[in-house]
C-alpha cells in the first residue's frame, strides 16, 4: 500500500480569514475567547479539507497563531526578560509582543526561513529558563481526533534546527543547550506516546545545509534519547528544500522514517539513495510534488520517479508527499477563472497539490497508469509551453546582446562620489527613507474604486498626486534631506512592476504568508519579460516638481522581482533575471532622462535566493550581482544609484554587496539589534551605506536615545562621510502618527550625531 501525506497546509485561508482575525484581534475589536474560537474554526476547516481529499497522514500543529518557530519558543518558555514573562503558559499578549514589539520592548528579530520568502521569529536563548509550558503537538492531535476523528501526525521543529536558527549563545554553548532542551523534547514525545499517537513528524531542514561531523554526533544523541524515551512512537525525520549532505549517517539515525525532497535537490537525494541504498524497516517520505512552485506536475514523470524509488525501497515503504510544507503556495487555483486558459490549466496551488499527491499514490498503489488524469496534466503543460508569450525573439535577442556586454559603471565609486558630492551638496549624515509611506484604508479604498471602475483614471491619478503632495510637504517639514514620493499608487513592490511588464500574470486570490499577518500575492512569470512603457516616471517627476530637495526614483530590483514571483521552469532563473534586468534598465534610463538623479533599485531578496549549498553560492551571486549591475550600469556618473536589503543574514555576502557597486546601500540592522554592525567591524566597507536605525515592522516608536546609540555604534566602524541615516525598511504598513513621530526622532538623533561627528572637508 502506498500512502499519502502532507507536510503542512497554508494557515491564511482561501479568503485570508486567518489574517483578518489576527488584525481584528490586534486592533482590540475582538475578545481573546472569540479570537481563539475563530482560529480553531479555521484550523479545523483546513484539516477537514485534507481529510475529504483522502490524505492518509494529515499534519497537525502545523497551524500557528503567528509563526512555528515562535510557537516552539513559547512552548518551552523561551521568552526574553524584557517581555516580563513570569512563567507558565505564555499569554497571547506576551506571544504577540515577542513578534511585534511593544512601546517598552523591542520585538524579537525576524529573518528568512532558509531560502524562502517566509520570515520566522528568531528565538533568543541568552536569558531563558526553559520548561515545557504546554504540549502544543499533543493539544493539536487531541483536537483533530476529538473534533474530526482524524488520527493526525503531529509536527514539531527538531531540536538541532531550533538551536541552529536561534540566537543568544556562542557556538561552543550548543551542547549545553541540547542538554537543557532535550529532556523537554523527550517529555513532549512521551506525552504523545501515552496519548496513543502513532507517528510524529520532526522537521530538521537544517540537515540540507552544511552540517559538521560534530552535528551528526549531536543528532545521534538527540534521536537516541527520543527513541529511548518513547519507544512505541514512530518518528518521521523530515528534511526539505535541498538534498541532505550526510545521507549515510542520517538514514542510520534511530528513527522510523526519513523524509527527503526529490524536487529541490532531488538529484542529490536520488543519487545518494542509489549509491548507498535505504535501510530496511524504515519508511521513505518521498517529496515528489513541489511544495514551493505553482505549476502542475507531470505525473507520468513523477510516477517514473516513484518507480525508481520503489526499485530501491519498495512501494510498501513509500509515503507520497509534497517536497515541503504547502505554506509557501496559495490555497487554491479554483477561483482563478480570469486567467488565460493555457495558464490557468497549468496551475496547481495547495489544494490541487493535495489532489496530485492522492492521485499519484493511488496510481503507484494500483499499478495503473491513471492515463486520463496524467494525460490531462501533460497536455496543460504542453499548451503553456507553446504560448506565444514564451517565444518573443525581440526580447531574447536584446537580452542576449546585453548579457554579453560589460556590466560595469563608466567610472569607479571614488570618482562618482566626488561628482555626486558636488552635485547634491548634502549635509553630513544625510537622512532619507526607504521608499513607501503609510497606505491608509482611504488609499486602499481609492485604488479599489479605480480598479472597479467607480473612479476614472484621471480621478485616481489626482488622488495619488494629492497624497504625494501631502507627504512631500511633511518630509520637508520634518527635515529629511532626500525625499521619496511615497508609492501610494503601488499595491506591492513586485506586483506593481509585474503589472506593467509583459510576461507576467496575476491571480485574484493567490496569497501566501510572508510574516505574521502580512500576506503577499506573488506575480506569475510565465512568459518572456518585456518593458512596454515607463512605470514610475510620472509620479516621481511630479513629486520632484514640488520640492527643491532631491527625490529618489524607486524601483524593485531584478533579483527581488525574480525571487518574490512564481517563476516559469522552462528556462533558467538566470535567464529570467537578465530579462527583468533589461526591462528595468530601460526604466532607469527613462527616469534619468526625465531629470531624476537619484534612483533606488531595491534588492531585499538578494540574500534570500542564495542556494543552501555553499558550493553553489559563487555561481548564484555572480549572475545575481550581474543582473543588478546590468540594470543600473548605463547611467551617468552624477546619477546616484541606491539599493536596499533587509531581514536576512548578510554577514556571509559582504563581498557580493560591494560588488553591486551601488553608490548607497541601506541595510536593516535594528530588528537584529545592531548585529549587522558586527560584520562591518570585521570587514571594511568603503561605499555609501545606511544602516536602519529603527524597526518599521513594529508599531513601537523608538526614543531618540535608542537611535543615537545605533548611530554611534555604526560610526565606530563606518566612515561618517559615507554614512546615511534611514529606517530599516519601507513604511507602508505603519500608521501616520507613529511614522511621523519616529521620523522626527530619527532627524533629531541625526542632528545630535552631526554635532558629534562633524568633520572638516
Amino acid at each position: 500500500m502506498v500512502r499519502s501525506s502532507s507536510l503542512g497546509y497554508p494557515r491564511i485561508g482561501a479568503d485570508r480569514e486567518w489574517k483578518k482575525a489576527l488584525e481584528t484581534f490586534w486592533s482590540g475589536k475582538l475578545e481573546e475567547a472569540e479570537f481563539t474560537a475563530r482560529l480553531q474554526e479555521i484550523r479545523l476547516s483546513h484539516l477537514k479539507k485534507q481529510q475529504l481529499k483522502g490524505i492518509d497522514w494529515i499534519p497537525v500543529n502545523d497551524f500557528s497563531f503567528y509563526d512555528h518557530m515562535l510557537d516552539t519558543a513559547a512552548m518551552f518558555g523561551i521568552v526574553p526578560k524584557r517581555f516580563a514573562y513570569e512563567g507558565g503558559r505564555v499569554p497571547l499578549s506576551v506571544y504577540y509582543a515577542m513578534a511585534r514589539g511593544t512601546q517598552g520592548a523591542a520585538a524579537c528579530e525576524m529573518t528568512k526561513w532558509f531560502n524562502t520568502n517566509y520570515h520566522y521569529i528568531v528565538p533568543e536563548l541568552s536569558d531563558a529558563a526553559p520548561a515545557l509550558t504546554e504540549n502544543r503537538p499533543l493539544a493539536a492531535y487531541k483536537e483533530a481526533k476529538e473534533a474530526l476523528g482524524i488520527e493526525g501526525k503531529p509536527v514539531l521543529v527538531g531540536l538541532l534546527t531550533f538551536l541552529k536558527l536561534s540566537k543568544g549563545y556562542d557556538a561552543a554553548g550548543i551542547d549545553a543547550w541540547i542538554e537543557r532542551l532535550l529532556p523537554l523534547y523527550v517529555q513532549v514525545v512521551q506525552e504523545l506516546e501515552r496519548e496513543g499517537v502513532q507517528w510524529v513528524q520532526i522537521d530538521e531542514p537544517i540537515l540540507v545545509t552544511s552540517v559538521s561531523d560534530q552535528d551528526i554526533i549531536r543528532l545521534k544523541t538527540i534521536y537516541e534519547k527520543l527513541a529511548e524515551g518513547a519507544p512505541k512512537l514512530k518518528i518521521m525525520l523530515q528534511t526539505y528544500f535541498e538534498a541532505v549532505d550526510s545521507y549515510e549517517e542520517i538514514v542510520k539515525l534511530p528513527v522510523d522514517g526519513i523524509g527527503l525532497d526529490f524536487v529541490h535537490g532531488g538529484n542529490g537525494n536520488l543519487a545518494a539513495l542509489t549509491k548507498h541504498g535505504f535501510p530496511a524497516g524504515k519508511l521513505l517520505g518521498a517529496g515528489v510534488i513541489d511544495g514551493r512552485g505553482i505549476w502542475r506536475a507531470d505525473l507520468e514523470q513523477k510516477l517514473d520517479l516513484m518507480g525508481q524509488l520503489a526499485d530501491k525501497v519498495g512501494y510498501d515503504r513509500i509515503i507520497v508527499q509534497s517536497s515541503c510544507s504547502l505554506l509557501h503556495v496559495p490555497v487554491t487555483a479554483e477561483r482563478e477563472t480570469q486567467l488565460a486558459p493555457e495558464l490557468r490549466n497549468a496551475l496547481a496551488f495547495a489544494d490541487e497539490k493535495l489532489d496530485e499527491i492522492v492521485l499519484l499514490a493511488g496510481a503507484a498503489a494500483s499499478g495503473a497508469s491513471a492515463a486520463a488524469a496524467f494525460a490531462g496534466q501533460k497536455e496543460a503543460l504542453r499548451k503553456l509551453q507553446q504560448s506565444p508569450a514564451r517565444s518573443r525573439e525581440d526580447v531574447q535577442q536584446a537580452v542576449s546582446l546585453m548579457a554579453a556586454q560589460s556590466a560595469a559603471r563608466a567610472s569607479s565609486f571614488k570618482e562618482r562620489h566626488s561628482i555626486q558630492l558636488q552635485k547634491w551638496q548634502l549635509p553630513l549624515l544625510p537622512t532619507t527613507t526607504i521608499g513607501s509611506f503609510p497606505q491608509s484604508a482611504e488609499v486602499r479604498q481609492a485604488r479599489q474604486n479605480w480598479r472597479k471602475g467607480d473612479w476614472s483614471a484621471e480621478r485616481y491619478s489626482d488622488y495619488i498626486k494629492e497624497q504625494i503632495g501631502i507627504w512631500i510637504e511633511l518630509q520637508a517639514e520634518i527635515g529629511l534631506d532626500v525625499l521619496v514620493h511615497g508609492e501610494f499608487e503601488r499595491t506591492d513592490m513586485v506586483e506593481y512592476f509585474g503589472e506593467k511588464l509583459a510576461g507576467f500574470a496575476f491571480t485574484r486570490n493567490g496569497w501566501v504568508q510572508s510574516y505574521g499577518s502580512r500576506c503577499v500575492k506573488p506575480p506569475i512569470i510565465y512568459g518572456d519579460v518585456a518593458f512596454t512603457s515607463p512605470m514610475t516616471v510620472e509620479e516621481t517627476v511630479y513629486a520632484q516638481s514640488l520640492t527643491d530637495k532631491p527625490v529618489k526614483g524607486m524601483l524593485t530590483g531584478p533579483i527581488t522581482i525574480l525571487n518574490w514571483s512564481f517563476v516559469r521552469e522552462d528556462i533558467t532563473r538566470e535567464q529570467v533575471a537578465y530579462q527583468i534586468a533589461y526591462a528595468l534598465r530601460l526604466e532607469v534610463e527613462a527616469l534619468e532622462k526625465a531629470g531624476i538623479g537619484m534612483i533606488q533599485v531595491d534588492e531585499p531578496a538578494l540574500r534570500e535566493g542564495l542556494p543552501l549549498k555553499e558550493e553553489e553560492h559563487e555561481s548564484y551571486l555572480d549572475w545575481a550581482v550581474k543582473a543588478f549591475k546590468l540594470a543600473t550600469c548605463t547611467v551617468a556618473d552624477s546619477t546616484q544609484i541606491h539599493t536596499h536589503m533587509c531581514y536576512c543574514e548578510f554577514h556571509d555576502m559582504i563581498d557580493a554587496i560591494k560588488e553591486l557597486d551601488a553608490d548607497v546601500i541601506s541595510i536593516e540592522t535594528s530588528r537584529s539589534h545592531g548585529e549587522m554592525i558586527h560584520s562591518f567591524e570585521e570587514n571594511t566597507y568603503d561605499l555609501g551605506i545606511g544602516l536602519g536605525v529603527y524597526d518599521i515592522h513594529s508599531p513601537r516608536v523608538p526614543p531618540v536615545e535608542e537611535m543615537s546609540d545605533m548611530i554611534d555604534r555604526a560610526l565606530q566602524v563606518l566612515n561618517p562621510a559615507l554614512f546615511w541615516i534611514n529606517p530599516d525598511c519601507g513604511l507602508k504598513t505603519r500608521g501616520r502618527e507613529e511614522t511621523e513621530t519616529s521620523l522626527r526622532h530619527m532627524v533629531e538623533a541625526t542632528r545630535l550625531a552631526r554635532a558629534k561627528y562633524s568633520i572638516a572637508d
